[in-house]
């Protein structure tokens, strides 16, 4: 497999919903519950690229464009952005569903950057 061919096979999309157990005192999307939901699906994008151990050395920059409101649909996709020796960097956006209509936009987009390790807790190269 080329290593384009593993980016699109390692591209990771999930679905979620916004529920008031997730929310802040505006009643949109706890940042900190939006940064754990992307620095999960950049970790099983990083771990379907590479197949082997990864860990989050890095969240390089988090962009909050749009407060995502309770009752909402979430996508979040994980795309691998760069490739080094024993690193690599996942693009995370999350895009928000209207319930109801067909208005999709995006909300945020972060930067994560993993390290592929061996049973030593050593780096090791990624591909």
């Amino acid at each position: 497999m080329t290593t384009e061919e593993r980016i699109q096979a390692s591209e990771t999309r999930i679905f979620k919903t916004v529920f008031p157990n997730n929310t802040n005192h505006y009643d949109t999307l706890f940042g900190g519950s939006a940064m754990a939901m992307m620095d999960e699906v950049a970790f099983i994008t990083a771990t379907r690229f590479t197949r082997k151990r990864m860990v989050t050395v890095s969240s390089d920059r988090i962009d909050f464009k749009k407060p995502i409101p309770a009752g909402t649909i979430i996508e979040l996709i994980g795309t691998v952005s760069h490739i080094g020796n024993t690193s690599l960097k996942v693009l995370v956006e999350i895009f928000i569903e209207e319930m109801y209509s067909f208005v999709r936009e995006k909300a945020i987009t972060g930067t994560f950057t993993f390290v592929a390790i061996d049973e030593h807790k050593h780096p090791v190269n990624v591909l």
